[in-house]
């Protein structure tokens, strides 16, 4: 979510110039993009990760500003939610073991998290959705005190019209109404950001939206929330309608909702695909910067382009363009749809598939002519419901598309995945190492949303719904602190 405001009202005269100096913004992009310095470094890898916060009894532990003040790590950043913190690695070059290197950031980090929240009887725990939320668990009094929050939730609150509304179909189907966006803090996720070569940069995104429906369904890990089993990755759906703006009139005429994967393949060059981006969606936060952008190009600077960076932050498509000025400038791909959890290894494991897939696709097809974009869409949402028994829609490679079980896809793709990997300049040892978590996992159907499910089954959910959240969630913890792979997991209660 960002950076905090320094207003929390606007003016048509904010918005108008704002739109103003986004057009500028995106203009000077196209321009810096044709520099020969531009993005001269290798390329590299990073992560986001968010992490839940709960006490002794596994309940949100509304304590993340805490924990940053006594942590005093500029790394670490507070969420959305005050059970909700985020960490932020350091990006690495992506060549020889860059998995396996920011395994080992993430796990400082995390032990360096539980160190602090131990202080304060509390533990941080990577799930995709904390089991243990209730409804009153989201109001108003959960969102984090930062300005920010609160100007986005009433920014989209105006927007719509009317409270958000969740309807989300599942074992125990599930329909309520928020009057703010807090209802999205119950998400957290791992966020991966490739830097790509411009010239590479709209081949590897509609690459990165093809494999979504794939990596999806292998690496579920929410499967409840608010105490209701629902899709295999319930984040995808609690996501796109806890902080759907759309007004009766936008979705009258089809407009595309902030969160997604957007309407169409991108075509033509980056800064095209920037522009497609970004004028997609109404501008919420219209916070101009003091840059003067044409000014810092005549003196041969790189230039921020803030407009850019902040429309762009509030347009949560799954996989995100970003722009970036530090180092000369260079843009990435922002993953987003890979869940926290279940453990660390099963985390990079998630990252090696959803890199290697995207990396694959861009070099050997389908080609975009022969897949429809409305099947990519189609094959994320089936993904997110139904996990490793999803059917998705794939061509054939002779002009058709083909519904089949997104296993045998995954089986297909995973080599490939790995090759493609190595061809990066991934060491074949590590691609191979992370990427036998993923095929274990699609051997024995066990994810993390899967080991959910039945554990709490076994827990004694029907008889005791509370007291079988608790156990599933304490041995949850347990078996991801202990660091084993999901796929590895016993179902036997102790």
């Amino acid at each position: 979510m960002g950076q905090d405001l320094p207003q929390q009202s606007f003016t048509a005269t904010d918005f108008a110039r704002f739109d103003a100096r986004l057009a500028r913004c995106v203009a000077v992009l196209g321009e810096l993009l044709q520099r020969p310095d531009f993005d001269g470094s290798p390329a590299s890898v990073g992560a986001e990760l968010e992490l839940s916060l709960m006490d002794p009894d596994g309940r949100p532990a509304m304590i993340n500003l805490e924990l940053l003040e006594a942590m005093g790590d500029a790394r670490f950043t507070a969420e959305i939610d005050r059970f909700n913190i985020e960490y932020n690695s350091t990006p690495l070059g992506f060549s020889g073991r860059p998995f396996s290197r920011l395994q080992q950031q993430l796990e400082e980090a995390v032990s360096q998290l539980h160190e602090a929240a131990a202080a304060h009887q509390a533990q941080p725990v990577a799930v995709g959705i904390l089991p243990s939320l209730r409804a009153a668990d989201l109001g108003d009094a959960a969102m984090t005190p930062v300005n920010r929050y609160r100007v986005l939730s009433r920014v989209l609150r105006a927007h719509r019209g009317r409270p958000f509304e969740l309807r989300i179909n599942g074992d125990d189907p599930l329909q309520l109404h928020a009057d703010g966006v807090t209802f999205e803090g119950a998400n957290t996720s791992l966020q991966l950001h490739l830097k790509v070569r411009p010239e590479d940069f709209v081949r590897t995104y509609n690459a990165a939206q093809m494999a979504l429906g794939l990596s999806v369904a292998a690496c579920g890990n929410s499967p409840l929330f608010l105490q209701h089993r629902l899709w295999e990755e319930t984040r995808i759906v609690v996501f796109k309608q806890s902080v759907d703006d759309r007004d009766a009139p936008a979705l009258a005429g089809h407009a595309r909702p902030r969160v997604g994967i957007g309407s169409h393949w991108w075509q033509g060059s980056a800064a095209q695909a920037f522009a497609d981006h970004l004028h997609g969606h109404d501008v919420l936060l219209p916070i101009c910067s003091e840059e003067d952008p044409d000014a810092a190009m005549a003196a041969g600077q790189t230039p921020r382009l803030g407009e850019i960076m902040t429309h762009g932050g509030t347009i949560w498509h799954w996989n995100r363009p970003v722009y970036d000025a530090p180092g000369g400038g260079h843009l990435r791909i922002e993953f987003r749809a890979l869940p926290s959890g279940p453990t660390i290894a099963d985390m990079m494991a998630n990252a090696a598939l959803s890199l290697g897939l995207t990396l694959a696709l861009a070099a050997q097809g389908p080609d975009t002519a022969e897949f429809p974009f409305e099947r990519a869409e189609y094959n994320l949402y089936r993904a997110a419901q139904s996990g490793l028994d999803a059917q998705v829609d794939w061509p054939d490679g002779h002009g058709r598309m083909v519904r089949q079980p997104v296993v045998d896809l995954l089986r297909v793709w995973l080599p490939r995945a790995q090759q493609a990997l190595t061809a990066a300049g991934v060491e074949a040892d590590e691609s191979r190492q992370h990427l036998s978590i993923i095929a274990a996992r699609i051997q024995n159907g066990q994810t993390g949303a899967r080991w959910q499910r039945h554990y709490v089954e076994r827990c004694g959910l029907k008889e005791n719904r509370n007291a079988a959240m608790h156990r599933m969630l304490q041995r949850y913890a347990t078996l991801s602190t202990a660091g084993s792979p999901v796929h590895t997991w016993p179902l036997t209660l102790p």
